[in-house]
């Protein structure tokens, strides 16, 4: 090839070089000429639209490319998806991310008429109803007889034996003043009522004497009839079923040794029982003493009907709660001490602006619900509480009737809200509390501050600058990267416990 022809050669070679570069500029910028003219605001990232930046660039959490709004876009969008213009903490989630997260609106609702407080109740014997068998001497046990706990068992029914020296002397004068007493008893074991003359008095008032002490020592009325009539001294003293009931106490066993004053058994009618149920002090205003309630048992489909009756005396105001007493009838005995029931108890509400419990974001000192301003866009809402009634929570100003709230998921929103919210200014600290100012970045001569994440040092100008910070508690954190930003809001409170030591030194 002749040097001219190469020279023509290497001519066409640079200037299809050149074309094809043209061509790629063209393509590599297909907006370029769609958007001429047009007026960039700012640049968004994609995923979170909320972060802004006055140049394009790299967005610091995802790493995608940021995305321009323009002026002409914005003032044609319709209201809701106006992303630039979300209000102080709302955010904007997709559908699929809400269907991922499990994100639910539902309505708030102005509503009155009957509602039902469902809470769980413990069945106790009714005080009244319950006997406690106790030692009036010392002695030892000699036998027991179908005397365990849960025990059914008929008044007067003998449950153990015992001796006591303690009562002959006692017996023995009893034996003596019936025998001074003419018709002292009967053949069924009663006293005589009347008796002539002064030294019947006498016998009656020694006799009443002696039955009191025999009483007082632990004896019961069916042996002291049967000493009357048998006219002999007893070898054991009998124990006793005081009522038709249940054994709730046994303390003694076969051979025992006691003292005075020793509970021997404790015994419960349970023909009737008490229900206790522990209900929120709003919940309780509405409940009145005489009202009705239903009691269920979780293996019995048939409910049992209760009374309700006056708060118990242990009930403090303003510790949350109330405990309320239910009277149940309980002639089958379904119902045993310790028991956990079912307790359905009906109110009747003023009509009232409520929202769903789980709708509501309580701090303590303020409460808040995130409100659907449109297709994916939720905004939080300062409220004032009132009464909680069930599942739902009464709202006294914030929100309104046919407003729909965030009701599953919220706690999801409410993150995404507190980083998505402009950063808060850092904590004033003690000068002494060196690594909480390393940490936070409080002090403004600071430029180098400690990634709380890898506990790297790094820039906190540029950290800003890229969007690569956090209000935590009311401090900012600064990292080295998005990818150490993520690992923190995954968990602050462990990375923060994980190098505050290191920071320290």
């Amino acid at each position: 090839m002749s040097k001219v022809r190469r020279i023509g050669f290497g001519v066409a070679v640079a200037a299809a070089l050149a074309v094809a570069y043209g061509a790629g500029r063209y393509h590599a910028q297909p907006h370029a000429g769609v958007n001429a003219g047009r007026h960039v605001l700012y640049y968004v990232d994609p995923m979170h639209p909320a972060y802004k930046s006055d140049k394009p660039g790299i967005a610091p959490d995802c790493g995608m490319q940021l995305e321009a709004v323009y002026a002409e876009d914005v003032k044609s969008a319709p209201e809701f998806s106006r992303t630039a213009e979300l209000a102080p903490g709302a955010v904007s989630i997709d559908g699929s991310m809400r269907q991922l997260l499990g994100i639910r609106s539902a309505a708030v609702e102005k509503s009155g008429g009957n509602r039902v407080v469902h809470v769980v109740g413990r069945v106790v014997p009714e005080d009244t109803r319950v006997y406690r068998l106790n030692a009036g001497v010392d002695g030892y046990i000699r036998e027991t007889s179908q005397d365990s706990v849960g025990t059914r068992v008929k008044k007067d029914q003998t449950l153990a034996k015992f001796y006591s020296p303690d009562f002959l002397a006692t017996a023995s004068g009893f034996l003596a003043a019936t025998e001074r007493v003419p018709g002292a008893t009967g053949g069924d074991g009663s006293r005589t009522m009347a008796f002539p003359g002064a030294l019947s008095k006498q016998g009656v008032s020694s006799l009443q004497g002696y039955t009191d002490r025999l009483r007082n020592l632990g004896m019961s009325e069916v042996q002291i009839k049967h000493i009357a009539e048998e006219r002999q001294l007893p070898e054991t003293i009998d124990i006793v079923a005081p009522v038709d009931g249940f054994i709730l106490a046994r303390n003694i066993t076969t051979g025992q040794h006691f003292e005075h004053d020793m509970e021997f058994y404790r015994v419960a009618d349970l023909v009737r029982v008490w229900v206790i149920a522990e209900v929120d002090e709003q919940e309780a205003s509405y409940l009145r003493p005489g009202g009705t309630a239903q009691i269920t048992l979780s293996d019995k489909g048939r409910p049992m009907t209760a009374r309700i009756s006056d708060s118990l005396p242990e009930s403090q105001v303003g510790g949350g709660t109330v405990k309320i007493r239910l009277e149940v009838d309980n002639p089958k005995f379904e119902l045993r001490p310790e028991m956990l029931v079912d307790v359905n108890m009906p109110v009747r509400m003023q009509a009232a602006v409520t929202v769903p419990v789980d709708a509501l974001v309580d701090s303590g000192a303020h409460a808040r619900v995130y409100v659907e301003k449109g297709e994916g866009i939720f905004e939080p809402r300062e409220v004032k509480t009132g009464s909680r009634i069930g599942e739902r929570v009464e709202i006294l100003d914030g929100v309104q009737p046919g407003e729909r709230v965030v009701a599953a998921a919220t706690f999801l929103v409410d993150s995404e809200s507190r980083l998505n919210t402009p950063a808060a200014k850092p904590a004033s600290m003690p000068s002494g509390d060196k690594s909480a100012a390393a940490m936070s970045g409080a002090s403004a001569k600071e430029k180098s501050v400690i990634d709380p994440s890898c506990g790297m040092v790094t820039d906190a100008e540029k950290a800003t600058k890229t969007g690569n910070t956090v209000a935590y508690h009311g401090s900012t954190y600064y990292f080295c990267s998005a990818k150490c930003k993520e690992k923190f809001q995954s968990n602050p409170a462990e990375a923060l416990k994980k190098h505050q030591g290191a920071v320290g030194d």
